[in-house]
């Protein structure tokens, strides 16, 4: 609906053409308006349309009329269904015909009930997961199950590794013939042992696997006073951590390609691997520092005493440094499902090189 002030403008358009010499028909035709619209907006006549009260149609339904297909739609074989299949359903098994079925749409609209009126729930808003922080060691893990081949093709054994976020330290690492809620928590109680961290608060992260989220695990996490933490249905990248370090794993130059013959040797080999990882590896997420270092707190001293030899190599060279200093500041808190803005971040230090 046009408003006052446009259309007083579109007559005033209309009246200059008409003194150029323009005739009326033509001038309006330009506007696009008719000339009974021309003469009521020329007479300051408002468009009462909008506002116009309308008779009811003597066919209209009448309140009680109405109530009943609003009751109808309402009873308990009913609710889950849309008007389409009531009225064919009234008509087949209780021969009655209420109303049309763009009446019943109306009516159920008018009532605020034309949706969920029966099992359906409304929609549930899921929002952004719970952020974890961890501010030194033990307290945030993230823990997964990969295949380690054997030499039988075809055939597997299965590694546990659980990882410390804060530290990227392998805290447990397991190899089992079978992936089951028992090992789990074998791997868990082991790992909670060794780093005596029994009954401090600690997050467990993990994936939506069954053998994650069981009950038998979920009773030994709470006998350990762990609170589980598990990734967002179909979202790739909320076990980062876990999906790293075993591509470190299985990239190694010494990982058998044929597989492993026994579970001996692959329990052996996975022990050498973590004490590697552990102890040797520089990992470029923790500037570089040992996660073992890193886990007992020694880093702070490392990137101190590599702060000072860059001083001092600068000083004896400093044609040599255009710019800053190598940043060789300790890495701080470390989040899981960190906020958008820190997300690509994390995410690419997690995923150069665990």
């Amino acid at each position: 609906m046009t408003n006052a002030q446009d259309r007083q403008h579109a007559v005033e358009l209309v009246n200059t053409a008409r003194r150029d010499g323009a005739r009326l028909a033509k001038a309006c035709a330009e506007m696009r308006i008719g000339l009974n619209t021309y003469r009521r907006w020329s007479a300051g006549g408002e468009d009462a349309r909008a506002h116009a009260v309308h008779a009811t149609p003597s066919h209209a339904l009448s309140q009680a009329e109405r109530a009943v297909v609003l009751q109808t739609c309402l009873r308990p074989d009913f609710a889950s269904l849309p008007p389409s299949q009531i009225v064919v359903r009234l008509l087949d098994e209780e021969a009655r015909y209420l109303a049309s079925e763009s009446t019943f749409y109306r009516v159920l609209r008018e009532a605020n009930a034309q949706h969920r009126r029966g099992r359906a729930a409304a929609p549930r808003h899921v929002g952004p997961p719970r952020r974890h922080r961890a501010d030194g060691p033990n307290q945030l893990w993230s823990w997964d199950v990969t295949y380690l081949a054997k030499c039988v093709r075809g055939q597997f054994y299965y590694l546990y590794l659980i990882l410390d976020i804060y530290s990227r330290k392998i805290v447990g690492a397991e190899v089992f013939e079978a992936e089951n809620m028992v090992n789990s928590g074998t791997v868990v109680q082991r790992a909670v042992l060794r780093e005596q961290c029994l009954h401090q608060p600690l997050v467990l992260h993990a994936d939506n696997g069954s053998a994650m989220k069981g009950s038998t695990l979920q009773i030994t996490l709470e006998k350990l006073g762990i609170t589980p933490s598990h990734s967002r249905p179909r979202v790739s990248n909320d076990n980062a951590f876990s999906e790293a370090l075993f591509r470190t794993c299985k990239y190694r130059p010494d990982f058998p390609p044929e597989g492993f013959e026994s579970l001996q040797d692959a329990r052996l080999w996975v022990h050498q691997f973590a004490n590697w990882y552990n102890h040797e590896h520089r990992h470029s997420a923790i500037r570089f520092v040992a996660p073992a270092h890193r886990h007992a707190g020694q880093d702070k001293a490392i990137l101190e005493k590599r702060r000072q030899l860059y001083q001092v190599a600068r000083q004896n060279n400093p044609a040599r440094w255009s710019g800053k200093l190598r940043n060789w500041e300790p890495i701080g808190c470390v989040w899981l499902n960190p906020k958008p803005d820190d997300e690509t971040r994390q995410l690419r230090d997690v995923l150069e090189a665990a």
